[in-house]
């Protein structure tokens, strides 16, 4: 099978061709290498192309003569997309359009998408597939419409799709120094430093972590089975729910660290309780944990070890600076 994957140099699309390499797969991909690097692929196996996922001519050019198209390609900053909106969802939206037209174009057999848990939104938890869902930020709101648009794409071009819906996803590969996203590995990142980590609102949001390995067990069913088509799943764990602040005592225990941690005001938006249900997944993808929460910390903390610490990179411009505009963001804190 011949797979293509935007976003090949970021967290989720590395790891992804490194499965499919082992599996001898032929991997090509795309990345712009904003939120992604050239340290995290192979590039002696995989045919690389840096190139922009809004570009609709070149994406059309690349991909060519491939059976799949995964698109893990995104800017996967929900807190930011409320003030900068425009860039988060020209990437997500506008990205995403071009990627599943240039697939239709060059009559790709599948389109994976990678969606996200803030498609639901205000809802009660845990978060079902079939819940009418609520998006209450721009991120959300545009990764929904990608869905929407894709489903129509896919029935009117008779094309195979399925989305995925990952929930905060940890593991090797993923970028530490965003300040924008990345929690664990924003406070892995802090602790290293001997710096204090913050909090946003009182901490007790409540979450769930999704190894990445565990993913790519889900993805890999939506990518290579034939039977499952034209289906939504949410992909990753729904056991070990913590909450923020669970989370800073979890990383203080592992990495000796007795400080405490900077409590500043509350994200606009940010959804408290968001968990969601792998039920589906269990029924038709057979699908079960395999790597607890701890587990999953300890594979974040020996990467992050590895590379070295280092300083928060602030490449995003804030397209809507005001009072609501949290501090930690105005005052590079991080």
């Amino acid at each position: 099978m011949k797979i293509f994957i935007t976003g090949i140099a970021g967290f989720l699309g590395a790891n992804l061709a490194d499965y499919y390499l082992k599996k001898n797969y032929e991997v090509s991909g795309c990345d712009n290498l904003i939120g992604g690097t050239l340290d995290n692929i192979n590039k002696n196996k995989i045919r690389f192309f840096k190139a922009n996922c809004e570009n609709l001519e070149e994406m059309s050019k690349i991909i060519r003569d491939v059976d799949v198209v995964v698109h893990t390609a995104a800017y996967p900053h929900e807190g930011l997309s409320s003030f900068s909106p425009f860039l988060i969802c020209k990437s997500n939206y506008i990205g995403s359009v071009s990627v599943f037209t240039a697939a239709i174009q060059n009559k790709v057999k599948r389109i994976v998408f990678c969606s996200s848990m803030a498609r639901y939104g205000n809802i009660n938890p845990p978060f079902h597939e079939g819940q009418k869902v609520n998006p209450v930020d721009p991120y959300g709101v545009s990764k929904l419409a990608a869905e929407e648009t894709l489903k129509i794409l896919a029935q009117t071009h008779n094309i195979e799709y399925n989305i995925a819906v990952p929930h905060n996803i940890i593991g090797p590969k993923q970028k530490y120094d965003d300040p924008f996203r990345n929690v664990v590995s924003i406070m892995t990142n802090l602790i290293l430093q001997n710096r204090q980590p913050i909090i946003y609102g009182n901490g007790e949001q409540t979450r769930n972590f999704s190894d990445i390995d565990d993913c790519i067990y889900c993805l890999d069913k939506l990518i290579t089975n034939k039977s499952i088509v034209s289906e939504t799943f949410n992909i990753g764990p729904d056991e070990d729910s913590i909450t923020i602040n669970e989370l800073f005592k979890i990383l203080c225990n592992k990495l000796k660290y007795n400080g405490e941690a900077e409590y500043v005001k509350d994200r606009p938006n940010e959804v408290k309780h968001a968990i969601c249900s792998s039920n589906k997944a269990r029924k038709l993808l057979n699908y079960k944990t395999s790597v607890n929460l701890s587990d999953s910390i300890d594979k974040v903390i020996d990467f992050i070890k590895s590379k070295g610490p280092k300083k928060f990179e602030y490449n995003y411009d804030i397209e809507i600076n005001n009072e609501l505009t949290p501090e930690t963001w105005k005052n590079k804190k991080f």
